[in-house]
């Protein structure tokens, strides 16, 4: 889709790069690369995903869904709001297993049905969003605001 506002195109270039990232953590789980190459990409995976919590959702919550629900839009406003917060739950349990010394078995079969759980939800998530979300701040955001709101983005 082409993006005319600035705050649409900067979520959406997010949103591929998620996808894709956390695309390449399934194909490594499901290829079984080596425990090292996993751990490292979990860990890549684990940053990103504190970066989106605190940054992105934040942006999202903070600035976008309170305008949606103004103009008439609070549902997908908190159904997002609601993945936001189960995508945090999850993030936490990541990070509380990446940070363990040592893993035994079972919780390195944890740490993978975890990660393959939050590749799910947050592509189901981006799907929402790039679907429901971008669409209708195309057509709220006006052309000040829009600059605005990048500009407050850039800066978080």
């Amino acid at each position: 889709m082409f993006y005319s506002r600035q705050t649409s195109l900067r979520l959406h270039e997010e949103h591929l790069a998620t996808l894709q990232l956390w695309g390449r953590l399934e194909q490594s789980i499901a290829a079984r690369v080596p425990e090292e190459e996993l751990d490292a990409l979990l860990r890549n995976c684990a940053a990103a995903l504190a970066e989106e919590v605190s940054r992105h959702f934040d942006f999202e919550e903070q600035e976008l869904f309170t305008r949606l629900a103004q103009a008439g839009d609070g549902d997908i406003a908190g159904l997002l709001t609601e993945e936001h917060a189960t995508i945090r739950d999850a993030a936490q349990n990541l990070g509380a297993l990446l940070a363990l010394p040592r893993r035994d078995a079972a919780a390195q079969q944890q740490l993978r049905a975890l990660a393959l759980e939050l590749a799910e939800r947050l592509t189901a998530h981006v799907q929402k969003e790039e679907m429901a979300l971008l669409p209708v701040l195309e057509d709220l955001l006006d052309e000040e605001t829009d600059r605005e709101l990048v500009l407050a983005y850039a800066n978080r």
